[in-house]
């Protein structure tokens, strides 16, 4: 397997817009077909989150998605794995609740990487995260506001929460769970900063179409 070198970070950035987030998918080459024409569609945030690979295949593909993202001026985000970011000198890293301190993962990390973490449809987690530590983390997730086909059985989070965390919390909001482009803007009216989109955007007949589609919410 030829392994990629590191690649230089792009300047830390407030995340805002499309927040695409890579599905599961063994075959590499089909993976970054699909990324491609995401980032060609606009979007400027990746996540790369595969939870069936291997540390082989996830160490291939996250190297060849920070490639390809670099081509596009996009950050890639790594879905629970801080070694895996640090290997490839991926632009940070997004923890779930049982993936991990945030503290420690900051110290891994450094100043200069963006830290998101899940708080699924708790203010609570939301608030900690963020509680005289801004440093430590970038941008707070709540979820699912949709029924959603990768998380079936995700606790469901109330739009309201969204006001609420624009209220108390002075880091990016990011909306997450079976978000269309048909039900995206009452999100983005609630107050997400950016929005997580998997099935929509990577199952859409044309990848390219749908991700312009999301981005130009935004506009």
């Amino acid at each position: 397997m030829t392994r990629t070198k590191p690649q230089m970070p792009l300047p830390p950035s407030r995340i805002k817009g499309l927040y695409a987030v890579t599905p599961d998918n063994a075959d590499t080459a089909a993976l970054l077909t699909l990324a491609r024409q995401v980032l060609r569609g606009g979007a400027r945030w990746l996540q790369y989150r595969n939870k069936t690979a291997g540390a082989e295949l996830r160490l291939e593909q996250a190297g060849a998605l920070l490639a390809l993202c670099r081509e596009f001026d996009a950050r890639l985000i790594i879905n629970d794995h801080v070694d895996l970011a640090l290997a490839i000198g991926a632009d940070g890293v997004h923890l779930g609740g049982d993936d991990g301190d945030i503290t420690a993962a900051r110290q891994r990390l450094g100043a200069g990487k963006i830290i998101g973490v899940s708080c699924y449809n708790r203010m609570d987690l939301a608030a900690a995260a963020s509680q005289g530590a801004a440093h430590l983390v970038d941008y707070v997730a709540f979820g699912s506001f949709f029924a959603s086909a990768t998380k079936p059985q995700a606790a469901v989070a109330p739009l309201e929460l969204l006001r609420q965390a624009k209220q108390q919390l002075s880091l990016p909001v990011v909306a997450i769970g079976g978000i269309t482009p048909d039900n995206a803007g009452e999100l983005i009216a609630a107050g997400a900063d950016a929005l997580a989109v998997i099935n929509a955007l990577f199952a859409a007949e044309n990848v390219e179409s749908a991700t312009r589609q999301f981005c130009r919410l935004f506009e």
